[in-house]
C-alpha cells in the first residue's frame, strides 16, 4: 500500500531543476514542521540524494546542525531510497534498525544531503546505506533496515 498521492508531493522541484520534491502536504506532520522543505534526486552514479535547508531552528548550542536533525534526514532517506532506487512502496513501512556514525559537524550555512544506495531488497526488508555530506564534507554514516508492511500499523 503506497502513500496516497492526495496526502504526499513528490513532483518536480522548479527551483532546483532535476530534484523532486519530498514532502507531505500537511506540513503540521514531523517532515513539513521539523525539517522543512525536502527535495530528491537520483544522482548519475545511481545514488539517491535527499537535501535539506538547514535553519537556525536546526542548530545546537554549538551552532552546528544537530545531531537529531542529522539523524531524522537519514531516517526519512532510508524511505526516500525505497521510493527513488527499490520497490517505490515507501507507504506503510517502518524502520528497524538504524546505525549511524557521526564523523563532522554539519554547517547550518550549508545544504545537508543523505546520499544512498541499497544494498539488499527482500519482498518484506531493505537494507540501505548511506552517508550524509555537505558538498566534499563527510556529517556521518549509516546504515539501516526498513520493513515493508503491507497494511498500516494499528494504533490501539
Amino acid at each position: 500500500m503506497a502513500l496516497p498521492d492526495d496526502v504526499f508531493e513528490h513532483g518536480p522541484d522548479p527551483d532546483n531543476p532535476g530534484w523532486r520534491h519530498w514532502n507531505l502536504k500537511d506540513d503540521t506532520l514531523f517532515n513539513g514542521a521539523v525539517m522543512g522543505r525536502l527535495i530528491t534526486r537520483v544522482d548519475e552514479s545511481g545514488m539517491a540524494r535527499l537535501r535539506m535547508f538547514p535553519e537556525r531552528r536546526h542548530e545546537n548550542l554549538q551552532g552546528i546542525i544537530h545531531g537529531a536533525v542529522t539523524l531524522s534526514l537519514i531516517d526519512i532517506a532510508l524511505f526516500t531510497t525505497m521510493h527513488t532506487l527499490g520497490s517505490g512502496n515507501a507507504g506503510p513501512s517502518v524502520t528497524l534498525e538504524l546505525s549511524t556514525q557521526f564523523v563532522g559537524a554539519g554547517d547550518a550555512a550549508r545544504a545537508l544531503d543523505a546520499v544512498t544506495e541499497i544494498v539488499r531488497e527482500t519482498g518484506s526488508l531493505v537494507f540501505v546505506r548511506g552517508t550524509v555530506e555537505q558538498e566534499e564534507d563527510r556529517v556521518a554514516a549509516f546504515s539501516g533496515i526498513v520493513r515493508k508492511m503491507n497494511r498500516p500499523l494499528r494504533t490501539s
